[in-house]
């Protein structure tokens, strides 16, 4: 315990791991997997699943009077406790319960189970109270929903980069439990408003957390009702739409990660360290540029692969049009990034539920609970991850193997347009392996020694 109360270790590691093997080797090795894996698959012929003709939406659900109370009081309380209770961040339930269970723990388990979430999304649910006739008659003057016209995903894309943002950039301030809760009752009385004015619309493309908790749901087992078949990936059956917009929001699942882990890096704050000091300014400046240059440099190198992929294979296609064919095998690699990066980060910091639900924030903690930092040894989270970053780069080997081989004119189309995509895939697992291994350890040399981490309160 300390004065700000228990301190947890964030995106960090709290002993000593050494690399097995040299750095370099471990990485080629990952990279050499993936290539394995194609020379095995190239050899079966591919199981394929027939695209589902059905729109590229998060899926309408009805109202259900009793998750909506709930999820809504809830949100409220939440959001209360964030504005007037305590304001030091560990005795506050308001950063845990958004930042760690609802931006990271929810998205996990959709992952894993199917989007589960459609009744119990707070947001979703008022904007579905707001879509009233009577309501609209009332303050519109008009029964029908405004048109959603060419608004494709942009509106959900832009609130994503800003939770990013918040999340990895303007983290010291959008942590603090006042703007948690004011964050909160925004976006709530927002939500209600635009469902008020597009309706459903609005939930289909333009509410984040549905479309985020949608997106990693076709990779979960169950469907809940979304279209695809049940198992594993089976919601990937179902197109993403060839939109600049809906590839944006899908990219974005891939390079939020990645950018919290570039930022994790001991390179990285080396470099912040020399090139800005303490100019706090300076260095959201900074983030906020590599972000936007992240995501531009990802969509072109990814598109510029699935172009070449398509032709190849005898269907050319736009850019934007290829790389949305080929987005379905990107969304395994991204929640791979998602469990290796969060794992160790939601195991210790789920424990701090404990001692605030007791008390969530109504005056300071006399709790003398500390959460147990070591609850994953080092050696299996590393392996763990490895085996997880590995093996969701093969999945996604298989999902474009069966896309390609299926839209291919002839096998040996269908062979040469796997090319250029193994080639993404292979340095891309080289990549993200270098990127997972540098919070942990920094080579010098042939050794490997721990790269220094600070220990911060329930903040990224």
């Amino acid at each position: 315990m300390t004065p700000d109360g228990p301190l947890v270790l964030a995106h960090a590691f709290g002993e000593r791991y050494e690399l097995p093997i040299p750095l370099w080797l471990f990485v080629v090795g990952g990279a050499a997997v993936v290539l394995l894996s194609f020379l095995l698959v190239l050899r079966r012929r591919p199981v394929t699943h027939p695209p589902i003709e059905a729109p590229d939406t998060v899926p309408p659900a009805p109202l259900r009077p009793v998750s909506a109370l709930v999820s809504i009081a809830v949100l409220l309380l939440v959001a209360v406790v964030g504005v007037s209770g305590t304001q030091e961040t560990s005795d506050n339930i308001a950063p845990l319960a958004f930042w760690v269970v609802f931006w990271i723990a929810f998205p996990l388990s959709c992952g894993l189970l199917g989007d589960w979430t459609r009744p119990w999304n707070p947001f979703a649910n008022l904007a579905r109270l707001g879509d009233d006739q009577r309501l609209r008659t009332a303050v519109l003057a008009r029964k029908q929903p405004l048109e959603w016209g060419g608004l494709g995903w942009w509106p959900a894309v832009a609130l994503f980069v800003l939770l990013v943002l918040g999340e990895l950039v303007f983290n010291l301030d959008a942590t603090q439990p006042a703007a948690v809760g004011g964050i909160l009752l925004v976006y709530a009385v927002l939500s209600f408003f635009l469902g008020l004015l597009f309706g459903p619309a609005w939930l289909a493309r333009g509410e984040v957390f549905s479309g985020l908790f949608n997106a990693w749901g076709r990779l979960g087992w169950f469907r809940f009702g979304a279209p695809g078949r049940r198992g594993f990936a089976g919601g990937l059956d179902v197109p993403f739409e060839a939109s600049l917009s809906r590839v944006l929001f899908v990219l974005l699942l891939l390079v939020s990660i990645n950018f919290d882990g570039l930022l994790a890096t001991p390179q990285w704050a080396r470099y912040e360290r020399t090139a800005l000091g303490s100019d706090q300014a300076g260095i959201e400046l900074l983030r906020t540029v590599s972000l936007v240059v992240l995501v531009v440099v990802v969509l072109a190198v990814f598109a510029a692969f699935a172009t070449a992929s398509a032709r190849l294979g005898g269907f050319p296609t736009r850019p934007v049009a290829a790389l949305a064919d080929l987005l379905p095998s990107l969304v395994p690699i991204a929640f791979g990034y998602l469990v290796a990066h969060y794992v160790q980060y939601l195991a210790v910091n789920l424990q701090l539920l404990y001692p605030l639900a007791q008390n969530p924030g109504f005056g300071p903690s006399t709790s003398t609970f500390t959460p147990n930092t070591t609850v994953l040894p080092n050696g299996v989270l590393w392996y763990l991850s490895v085996v997880v970053i590995v093996a969701v780069h093969v999945v996604a080997v298989v999902i474009a193997h069966q896309h390609l081989a299926s839209r291919a004119r002839g096998e040996r189309a269908a062979l040469r347009s796997e090319y250029p995509w193994l080639v993404a895939m292979v340095a891309y697992t080289a990549f993200s392996l270098f990127l997972i291994a540098q919070p942990l350890t920094e080579e010098t040399g042939t050794a490997t020694s721990v790269a220094p981490h600070a220990a911060e309160s329930v903040q990224q």
